[in-house]
């Protein structure tokens, strides 16, 4: 059963094309870890400054390999050697898990 990991961060109102520009900027980056199921980025459509970063994974042991692995650290570093230090957009971040109770296909056509 898959388990669905949830990052709800926090950006200031202006600076939510910042966040979406340096996810687009790492788009791909887990695809092949194992266990990785999908990747949704969700920005809010009224007044709230909360995005979602919503993926989901075969179970919680591909989840935790993940965020333990040298490619989370490097994708997640504030700084590299060969870029210059970039600030952090979020002014928050809390980490929401969940599994998947019920739902549907919905319309395929």
């Amino acid at each position: 059963m898959s388990i669905i990991k949830i990052n709800a961060i926090t950006v200031p109102a202006d600076s939510g094309d910042e966040l979406a520009k340096r996810f687009a900027a790492r788009a791909g980056a887990v695809d092949n870890q194992d266990g990785f199921e999908g990747f949704e980025l969700l920005q809010p459509t009224d007044e709230r400054t909360t995005w979602l970063v919503v993926t989901r994974w075969r179970d919680e042991e591909s989840f935790q390999a993940w965020s333990t692995s040298r490619a989370f650290a490097q994708g997640h570093a504030q700084e590299s050697g060969e870029a210059p230090a970039q600030k952090p957009v979020g002014l928050s971040s809390e980490l929401w898990s969940y599994k998947v109770a019920g739902g549907s296909a919905g319309n395929t056509k």
